[in-house]
């Protein structure tokens, strides 16, 4: 499973980071979880506020920080 969180490095965007980063290991599953901080990338996302989650290729949260079970549960969507 591919985990992308996309943002600039707003303090937002950090936040997500580490939710997503702590439910992936609530959850006991296998995940890369990356940051992508160039602006080119998030633009090809189509992503137009930030943060923005995206699982395997799929925009699941854009422009909010998600709680803990809000980032299990986009992640277990993904399974």
């Amino acid at each position: 499973m591919k985990i992308e969180i996309l943002g600039t490095g707003c303090p937002s965007c950090l936040v997500v980071e580490e939710i997503v980063k702590k439910a992936v290991k609530e959850l006991g599953i296998k995940a890369n979880v990356e940051h992508v901080y160039e602006i080119e990338k998030i633009i090809e996302y189509g992503v137009m506020l930030t943060p923005a989650v995206v699982i395997n290729g799929k925009i699941k949260i854009e422009g909010k920080i998600p709680t803990i079970e809000e980032a299990k549960k986009m992640i277990k969507e993904e399974l």
